[in-house]
């Protein structure tokens, strides 16, 4: 049965393996988590070079894949074949060959671990993946919503066994975005410069991961919240200067999630932290910040605000059939927000 990422890496770290794998979605990140997993643990690094085969689809084709499968461990209790990009194995969109991996997916040797990284959303419906399910695994890894990110994060960091502060979790969200495998590299460089009883602040995410302690999408939004003109404009010169490294998309992106939740706020009867916290679905600790905004932006402020937004991305898109430069539209949106 199709089962969460999660749980299946849960399982292969306690050596409870599956004949079948079939590993499919549009996020790498979990694809690619549990086909190290299984490189890691079902073959001993002694038996690896006679039990433990990777293959990559655009190389072979499902006779060789099939071929692999149905032989013997060498000496040992099980081989692994792994088959990376098998969305471009030779055949894998034939009925003939699919039928080939649906009868062998039905009856699979015990001793052999097959796994497929589908790098790719799969239909699911498919006689051979149903097989795959009847006798193993089939999981879908997919892309994370952005409003999920900072849960995500939070959830990883102490899978990993260490503490992150909310706004160290807001701050790799805001800079990073919805690259799970970066943010778990980068979460991973934190930790290695940590002392062992240390956890990961704001301080640490701006040292480590490079980002500008001032002149950030995080300080950028602090500063349009609580109204503060010159800090605003002065990030909105430094992004302007630096359009490379901090593209206007992105920001928008930000921005429309925060005026988004404020126009909640204004909305929401119940303004306690909990409530809020629920109601958003933000970190308690963020909570005040949005009360903060509410008072400083009524409500029909926040209506022009979302406004300005959706034009400034138009603009940014060239609907006006004006060129003008992101630099020169963040700044004008600055003053439009603010003022």
């Amino acid at each position: 049965m199709a089962q969460t990422p999660d749980i299946i890496l849960k399982e292969i770290r306690s050596k409870k393996y599956k004949p079948l794998y079939f590993l499919h979605g549009d996020e790498p990140f979990y694809i690619d988590s549990i086909a190290d997993e299984l490189e890691k643990r079902v073959v001993s690094e002694s038996e690896k070079g006679f039990n433990q085969f990777v293959l990559y689809g655009k190389d072979t084709d499902v006779a060789g894949v099939l071929s692999y499968a149905r032989r013997f461990p060498f000496m040992a209790e099980r081989q692994l074949i792994l088959v990376k990009d098998a969305n471009k194995l030779g055949g894998i969109e034939q009925k003939e060959q699919q039928a080939r991996l649906e009868e062998y997916a039905l009856h699979p040797l015990n001793s052999t671990v097959l796994v497929f990284c589908f790098h790719a959303n799969a239909d699911e419906r498919k006689t051979f993946i149903k097989a795959f399910n009847t006798n193993g695994v089939v999981v879908q890894s997919k892309k994370m919503y952005d409003n999920k990110l900072p849960d995500w994060v939070s959830s990883f960091c102490q899978q990993e066994g260490v503490k992150i502060s909310p706004k160290a979790v807001q701050m790799l969200v805001d800079n990073i975005g919805n690259d799970l495998k970066r943010i778990s590299n980068e979460i991973a460089k934190i930790m290695v410069n940590l002392r062992v009883d240390e956890g990961i602040d704001a301080a640490a995410v701006e040292k480590f991961v490079g980002i500008s302690k001032e002149y950030n999408v995080f300080e950028f939004q602090k500063a349009l919240m609580i109204r503060d003109v010159m800090k605003a404009n002065q990030i909105a010169t430094y992004f302007s200067a630096n359009s490379k490294d901090n593209p206007l998309a992105p920001i928008l992106i930000i921005l429309f999630g925060f005026f988004s939740k404020l126009l909640l706020t204004h909305a929401s009867r119940d303004k306690t932290e909990k409530g809020l916290s629920a109601e958003l679905g933000v970190n308690p600790y963020f909570v005040k910040d949005y009360l903060l905004a509410s008072r400083n932006y009524p409500l029909p402020k926040v209506v022009n605000i979302i406004h300005y937004l959706r034009e400034c991305d138009g603009r940014m898109k060239g609907l006006d059939g004006v060129a003008t430069s992101e630099g020169e539209l963040l700044k004008e949106l600055v003053f439009k927000i603010i003022h």
